[in-house]
């Protein structure tokens, strides 16, 4: 097939971003910022399953520069998640289910403030059993992580093609064979980051570094009890998502109820390590495959 007629077909293009990229004039989600911007930080459960009791945030709020504390106390709506048919999260959590599970955020003037607090909450935790492998997880009996999901089992989908039975006794040879992946991080260049704005008129907008404006609108929507009409989500130059930076977050859901809180823009930006820790990964999987073949 010739390729002669075709303006982009077989050509080589610009790419159009290029140059503002290879300038550094690119403004990522960490680069932005408003007049009277606070910054924000996230204190993560030690524990992999507990039930948090309670959280002490008064000494952090003695804190000169700190200006608020959210916690899961303080989410007005309703449970969101990337498929309508399995919301179980809320952002910030008031059972923690996995270490790192965001528990508390801080807004202070500046993020050395910001940490500085994290370590004057005080948080009474009772630990649970948790589970660490999904076979043992869907047992009877296995510790529930989410309590209307029975078994842990959080969906089923069942997919059939051709007269499998009639395959194997046509098959020569027949094999089964267990692989298992583990979780890992997307690696992306870019750590997650986002700031919110909530003005006096009830409008909110976010600034992140998401590769899905109209979910993270949808879900803050839901989580924040705030008309979709009223949400702005704009969506800075992104270093990287692979899939990652497809869902609302945590500390998209914490900045947006900090500026609401305080009036003022609130900006978080994560570290590598809660990237890791507290955000999507690469699912680990166990995967079973039968497999029947002819000689040929």
């Amino acid at each position: 097939m010739s390729n002669e007629g075709y303006s982009v077909i077989g050509k080589r293009q610009p790419l159009i971003d290029g140059v503002v990229k290879a300038s550094g004039a690119a403004k990522y989600a960490a680069d932005l910022a408003l007049p009277g911007m606070l910054m924000a930080k996230t204190l993560g459960s030690p524990y992999p399953h507990a039930k948090i009791l309670h959280v002490d945030a008064s000494a952090a709020m003695a804190l000169k520069g700190v200006k608020a504390v959210v916690t899961g106390a303080d989410i007005p709506g309703k449970k969101y998640g990337f498929f309508r048919s399995r919301r179980d999260e809320t952002g910030l959590t008031v059972k923690a289910r996995y270490i790192g599970d965001p528990v508390a955020t801080v807004a202070a003037v500046d993020e050395e403030t910001a940490l500085e607090a994290l370590d004057l909450i005080k948080v009474d935790y009772e630990p649970l059993p948790a589970v660490f492998d999904p076979e043992e997880a869907m047992k009877e009996g296995a510790p529930l992580i989410h309590d209307e999901y029975e078994r842990n089992i959080v969906a089923f989908r069942g997919f059939d093609f051709g007269d499998v039975e009639a395959g194997f006794k046509g098959s020569d040879h027949i094999r089964e064979d267990r692989f298992f992946s583990q979780g890992f991080s997307h690696g992306n260049s870019e750590p997650r980051a986002c700031l919110a704005q909530y003005d006096p008129s009830g409008k909110l907008t976010i600034w992140t570094s998401t590769q899905s404006p109209h979910y993270v609108r949808r879900d803050l929507s839901l989580v924040l009890n705030i008309p979709e009409s009223k949400i702005h989500v704009i969506k800075p130059f992104v270093g990287c998502g692979f899939g990652g930076k497809v869902e609302l977050y945590a500390h998209e859901v914490a900045a947006s109820l900090l500026s609401m809180k305080t009036g003022r823009p609130v900006k978080i930006c994560l570290t590598r390590e809660e990237e890791i820790s507290a955000t999507r990964l690469r699912v680990p999987m166990g995967v079973y495959v039968k497999t029947g073949v002819k000689k040929d």
